[in-house]
């Protein structure tokens, strides 16, 4: 192992996306993570082979709900820094498995828990997803187009930026506490808190005045024309993003407009006709087209790349913005550091396929783990 996070040790209560995804970020930067499953798989764990939420840490299969189970699965957590989990509120704790049982044994455990709505609060004991979280935070109203309807932002608000990064953040905030006080505590991680954090800035827009409008109709929601996307000659996409006076003018000298036609860009009594003048001139050529007449320059202006598209841009390659991890691209870890640079991604494990040498790790003999796997109590 190698990475920032070298010597911290995870337990995962396997669970859906957000709570793999904090545990990628953790095992990313170093930390050993033993993955639980149930010994038997369950129909609400979704997982396929090369799953990049399962990659960098070893995964095991336990009945917790037999005793000698639910015994393994705490002699890991006494061994452990920190435990995630993703289940509703309760669920934990009619396992055996929740904060004050394992607190108790483990008085140093970060337990990291993460839910749509929080711990509690009424809407707590309901059942939710991405877009219902995102939707009472405030987040997916502002995103769409002028006169049209909210668009879900493919889980990123939610699940993995307001979830499982806010969660990781969590950990890592208790960590770092757990230094000064030597004691552990509980990390209750909302979607709907993540969610609406990340909206702080657009909260300090409204607060002055200067998100005045509706959906799409504001400076950064594609309102305001110098910020958008529009269509090139070949129906593919680039995205402008010229706000500064200074970034509109390298635009405009890309576009190859005299600047003594531009109006200001800065008047939305101007935006109508710049954003029909931009529409016009951007279809003129093709996307890669005008991606390579604004190369080096300061115009903002981008090629809308696909997700495969975005493995070969020239500057994603150097960065090493992503890897393959068995021959699957995925992307790589993040953030990059200058000393403790983390290790390039494992494949996951087959599931359940590391059970007999975690517990090797826990002192039992290889008849006790025949007994057990030949019990039922672990895979």
């Amino acid at each position: 192992m190698a990475g920032p996070l070298t010597g911290i040790k995870v337990v995962e209560l396997a669970g859906l996306a957000p709570a793999p995804f904090a545990c990628t970020v953790l095992a990313d930067l170093g930390a050993e993570v033993v993955r639980v499953d149930r010994a038997r798989p369950g129909a609400d764990v979704i997982s396929f082979p090369n799953d990049p939420l399962t990659r960098s840490r070893r995964w095991i299969g336990v009945d917790v709900k037999s005793p000698e189970g639910l015994d393994l699965v705490l002699r890991l957590v006494d061994g452990a820094d920190v435990l995630v989990e993703g289940f509703r509120p309760g669920v934990a704790e009619r396992m055996g498995l929740g904060p004050d049982a394992l607190l108790e044994r483990n008085p140093r455990l970060v337990y990291g828990r993460i839910t749509g709505w929080g711990q509690d609060g009424p809407l707590a004991p309901t059942a939710g997803h991405d877009i219902n979280y995102i939707a009472i935070a405030g987040a997916l109203d502002p995103i769409g187009l002028p006169g049209g309807k909210p668009v879900p932002p493919v889980n990123l608000l939610g699940d993995f930026g307001g979830g499982g990064l806010v969660l990781a953040m969590g950990v890592l905030a208790a960590l770092v506490e757990r230094q000064t006080s030597g004691r552990g505590q509980v990390v209750d991680t909302s979607m709907v808190d993540g969610a609406a954090l990340l909206t702080t800035h657009l909260h300090g827009l409204r607060n002055i005045g200067m998100w005045p409008n509706g959906r799409g109709e504001n400076l950064l929601d594609g309102g305001a024309p110098f910020y958008d996307t529009y269509e090139a000659a070949d129906g593919r996409h680039v995205a402008v993003g010229a706000i500064e006076a200074r970034f509109w003018a390298a635009l405009v000298g890309v576009l190859g407009w005299d600047p003594a036609t531009v109006p200001a860009h800065t008047d939305p009594a101007n935006w109508p006709g710049l954003r029909a003048r931009l529409a016009e001139t951007l279809r003129t050529r093709t996307r890669d087209e005008w991606a390579a007449l604004a190369e080096g320059t300061d115009a903002c202006l981008s090629p809308v790349l696909s997700p495969g598209e975005a493995l070969a841009h020239p500057h994603n390659v150097a960065r090493g913005t992503f890897v393959e991890v068995d021959g699957a691209p995925q992307p790589a870890p993040a953030p990059k550091f200058s000393r403790s640079t983390p290790a390039a991604p494992t494949p996951p494990s087959a599931a359940r396929s590391d059970t007999a040498e975690v517990l090797a790790g826990l002192g039992l003999e290889e008849a006790e783990i025949a007994r057990l796997r030949a019990g039922g109590v672990i895979a």
